[in-house]
């Protein structure tokens, strides 16, 4: 039997990049899962499409993670398609890089909109359904240890995530509901190309600092939170696990 046969799991901002392959890899488990989308419908109607192709359960939920009534529909329909809810994955988020002079409001508020906000809205709804042994699943970055130069804004937003994870691991554990993060390094994906990261110094640097000589795939980050959705990972709450290969 895989190791979520018999749960539902909520993978939200799973229409692009580690999301995508959060959500096949869930599945690929056994796992119904809800593919949650901000504004591509066709990616994430692709994704379901290719979970299906495989053998596995899965529908496209749009939603803004940073209005509460969104949040509580990506919920309510995960609850409503599949009768249970056991498996939240926090993974919405966005980056954007820049100097100390140019960061505005709107830099601001959109990073913490979506990053933070959206993670309590969503979690805020889930907890309702959560039951025992049920896991949240927090996606970090490691720049909440290495700090890099221009990052002041999602820094603060991913150093707040690590925080919220410890928070809630002890809110939660009476209700024997694990919380735990995971925090890549940096990852190939979608978003990286097109914020530049991708062929930058930042890059040349990365892979000079990280001991494994490579920077992530999707599917590096999406095996260590198929790790903390299940049962092998029964007695980790509250922990931030680094998946940078070893970048510090």
């Amino acid at each position: 039997m895989s190791k979520l046969t018999g749960k539902v799991a909520v993978v939200t901002g799973a229409s692009k990049g580690i999301g995508v392959a959060i959500a096949k890899a869930l599945a690929a488990q056994g796992a119904s899962v809800v593919v949650n989308y901000a504004s591509s419908r066709a990616g994430a109607d692709k994704v379901v499409a290719d979970i299906a192709a495989a053998g596995g359960k899965a529908v496209a939920v749009g939603g803004d993670v940073s209005k509460a009534a969104d949040a509580q529909g990506i919920v309510d329909a995960a609850v409503e398609t599949y009768g249970q809810l056991d498996i939240l994955v926090n993974n919405s988020g966005v980056y954007e890089f820049a100097p100390i002079e140019a960061i505005t409001e709107e830099h601001f508020h959109r990073h913490f909109n979506i990053n933070v906000l959206g993670l309590l809205l969503v979690t805020q709804a889930a907890v309702k359904h959560l039951g025992e042994g049920a896991s949240i699943v927090n996606v970090g970055s490691i720049v909440s240890r290495i700090t890099p130069s221009g990052s002041a804004v999602y820094t603060a937003t991913k150093s707040a995530v690590d925080g919220i994870t410890g928070v809630l691991a002890k809110e939660l554990g009476p209700r024997r509901i694990r919380v735990n993060a995971v925090n890549p390094g940096m990852v190939e994906t979608e978003g990286a190309h097109s914020a530049g990261v991708i062929g930058s110094d930042l890059e040349t640097w990365t892979l000079s600092a990280t001991p494994l000589g490579r920077i992530g795939r999707p599917d590096d980050i999406a095996d260590v939170v198929t790790f903390l959705a299940s049962d092998d990972s029964r007695w980790l709450t509250g922990e931030s696990l680094i998946a940078s290969g070893g970048l510090r």
